[in-house]
């Protein structure tokens, strides 16, 4: 296979900026190779808006061939949260043809080594950057986020976490040196001299499951974290989010072809309408490893059924922010209603449980009641998205029927401190908007215990009236532990309190944002610096993105002889 991009230009090309992301998950200080502003793209070969857009229109309609065997059937069927049908048709593969194939590139790609495989993964990232517009449109028409959160979240923020997961299997890699002399002195007696080869090897094939709501995001750290160490990866996309994922394999089958390497180290699985093979590539013996963002109940069968793999997921936690004083009480409303309220609150660190003492808090502006607060979050949600234009830039559309039954549903669950409306979208007729509800609850009652310590995702927030500070730290970690949390926010200006709180996040594993009351919200998470989940706690069993979540995706081997 003639190479089009040798390893010396693509390491010219793409070595520094490997050297500045291992650099940055060093320090964890800010960076990011990825310009989040959309006039950003539009030169050195990047789409601006319009050719973006342009390049979206294109695919509508249209069959996405990627040239990959075993090809039996073409499928889709992908309809958009803002009502219009995407109609692109992907290949839908013999599985028993196309294992094979992925597996036969892979000794080559073991033996290119850790280096040239991390540059290779950094020139699918250019490429998949250069398109960021394109992305954008891919994902908020599979995903319903509003389009600058796409642009942003789907883009330049899911291309750090893809490069953060490259520069953390490149440091475990070459973590053990390629060879090593070895010598024992034996005395009198001639030394014992050898020499030693350590190769990393991959697992096997990788199974990146993908999700609904954040393709890219989510999708990325598994794909590229298992692509740098040397596996082939099948990318089995969510049937309703296919077509970000099929163009990043179709970049990547490109590239990998271009430099020299077998394209079916990235395959797709598209699936027909309610076909359902996710369990049976779990189980099959040539999957490895297993990438999964989704429901705890498919991610629990994973973890129990899918044994040949090592299985890294991120599933359902109830994510609580525990509010007993603020010296900011504008601040926090504010900050609060923003995380409520993005992405219609289909993040999965989206605040779900606000403890709040029922006696008030202590604030700034004197002391609030219960109610006080609650009412003012309502008038602090109500505030900013009180404009149309402004609340569908915010919330997206609601990404299907579940969610909005779900948010239905929740009225009924107790009183309703917040109510959803409905918003039209003049651009998306089709497109289901709706604002958050807030609803309160009695910490003390057990009807409402099993509302309040359930997953309600979407924009479902509940208040949840406790005794005191202390029974909420008890409550914050009761849900930790038994339900998980991939966030938890606290806003408190007493030292003891704080204290507590810090404490069950650090014995349950919890990542813990503290008075937050400006432009950084809990339900966001930045590459190269914070750590998305923790591994710790029921809510996923890995962190995007640390040196566990890559180091298990290969073995060394040693080869060793007589010097």
């Amino acid at each position: 296979m003639a190479a089009e991009l040798t390893t010396h230009e693509l390491i010219a090309r793409h070595r520094p900026t490997l050297d500045q992301a291992l650099e940055a998950i060093r320090t964890r200080a800010y960076w990011s190779p990825h310009p989040e502003h959309p006039k950003a793209y539009g030169e050195h070969g990047s789409l601006d808006a319009a050719a973006g857009k342009a390049a979206f229109d294109a695919l509508l309609g249209t069959r996405l061939d990627l040239g990959q065997p075993g090809t039996d059937d073409w499928v889709g069927g992908e309809v958009s949260p803002y009502g219009i049908e995407l109609g692109v048709t992907y290949p839908h593969a013999d599985i028993d043809v196309l294992l094979p194939a992925m597996k036969a590139g892979q000794g080559a790609w073991r033996d290119a080594g850790a280096e040239t495989r991390a540059v290779v993964c950094l020139e699918i990232l250019k490429r998949i950057s250069d398109r960021t517009h394109e992305f954008a449109h891919a994902v908020m028409h599979t995903s319903g986020q509003a389009f600058m959160m796409a642009l942003q979240a789907g883009g330049p923020h899911a291309q750090d976490r893809g490069l953060e997961a490259v520069a953390y299997a490149y440091a475990e890699q070459v973590r053990t040196p390629g060879t090593a002399e070895w010598t024992k002195p034996q005395g009198k007696r001639e030394p014992l001299a050898l020499t030693k080869q350590f190769t990393p090897v991959p697992r096997g094939v990788a199974l990146v499951i993908g999700c609904n709501t954040f393709p890219t995001w989510n999708g990325y750290p598994g794909l590229f974290a298992s692509l740098a160490t040397g596996n082939a990866v099948l990318v089995k996309p969510h049937p309703r989010a296919v077509l970000p994922l099929a163009l990043t394999v179709k970049i990547a089958r490109e590239v990998l072809t271009e430099a020299g390497f077998d394209p079916n180290l990235v395959a797709l699985a598209a699936e027909r309408q309610g076909e359902g093979i996710a369990k049976t590539l779990a189980t099959r013996p040539e999957i490895r490893i297993i990438d999964y963002t989704g429901s705890t109940a498919f991610g629990d069968w994973l973890e129990a059924n899918a044994r040949q793999a090592q299985v890294y997921t991120e599933k359902a936690g109830v994510n609580t922010v525990l509010v007993e004083s603020t010296d900011d009480y504008k601040g926090m409303l504010s900050n609060l209603a923003f995380s409520l309220s993005l992405y219609s609150g289909q993040m999965c660190t989206t605040p779900q449980n606000l403890l709040i003492p029922r006696a008030g808090i202590r604030t700034d502006q004197g002391p609030k009641s219960f109610d006080e607060v609650t009412a003012d979050l309502a008038k602090a949600v109500d505030g900013l998205l009180g404009d149309d234009a402004r609340a569908n830039a915010l919330l997206g559309a609601i990404v299907n029927p579940d969610v909005k039954a779900r948010l239905e549903a929740a009225a009924s669950l107790g009183e309703v401190a917040l109510a959803s409306r409905e918003i039209t979208n003049p651009d998306f007729p089709g497109a289901v908007v709706r604002t958050p509800v807030i609803v309160k609850l009695d910490g003390a009652k057990p009807d409402d215990e099993a509302a309040y310590m359930s997953e309600c995702f979407g924009p479902v927030s509940f208040a949840v009236a406790v005794d005191s500070a202390a029974d909420a730290v008890e409550l914050l970690r009761r849900t930790i532990r038994d339900k998980g949390a991939m966030t938890v926010g606290a806003h408190t200006t007493d030292e003891e309190v704080e204290r507590a709180v810090r404490e069950v996040c650090l014995e349950e594993a919890a990542q813990l944002s503290l008075n937050l009351t400006g432009g950084v919200y809990v339900n966001q998470t930045a590459a190269f610096s914070d750590f998305h989940g923790s591994g710790g706690n029921p809510a996923a069993n890995a962190a995007l993105c640390d040196g566990a979540f890559v180091a298990n995706r290969f073995r060394v081997v040693e080869v060793r002889r007589e010097a």
